[in-house]
């Protein structure tokens, strides 16, 4: 049963904003990084999480669609995995307004995952349970728009 995507509300912090009142671009990267990592425990559970072993993260893409200024109500990441290998998987992403805040699309990323072996840093491959995991929230690679532009 395929079950795309995770879905979560994470509250802005007053001091996410930039001197215009809007999100610093830099502190999106902490909203999916809280909503990565509240996504793969939900996933994988505290006991066996990626979270608990050596994972880091090796390529982290976003794409800015408009300006998100500082509010009461959280934002929405909307999480699932876009692509799966041998031994890392990229996560998708993208940020809205909950429901009740509107309908706004502030910005899609992905960010590529890589797991390593704490004691000597060598890349280990996913393992049969973790891929079976990630398989079931498996979707489409985000469709960023300066790829589809002809220079």
């Amino acid at each position: 049963m395929i079950q795309l995507p995770y879905i979560v509300d994470v509250h802005l912090r007053w001091s996410d904003t930039d001197p215009y009142g809007n999100v610093n671009n830099v502190m999106f990267l902490h909203l999916i990084e809280d909503a990565r990592v509240m996504g793969l425990h939900a996933w994988l559970g505290a006991s066996k999480s990626l979270l608990n072993e050596g994972i880091i993260l090796a390529h982290q893409e976003v794409e800015y669609l408009m300006p998100l200024a500082f509010r009461i109500p959280p934002v929405r990441v909307e999480m699932w995995v876009s692509r799966i290998g041998s031994s890392s998987f990229d996560l998708a992403y993208s940020m809205s307004d909950p429901d009740e805040a509107g309908d706004n699309l502030y910005a899609i990323a992905e960010t590529s995952m890589v797991l390593y072996k704490v004691d000597d840093g060598s890349v280990r491959p996913l393992r049969d349970g973790e891929r079976a995991i990630l398989e079931k929230h498996l979707g489409e690679p985000v469709d960023f728009r300066r790829r589809n532009i002809d220079d």
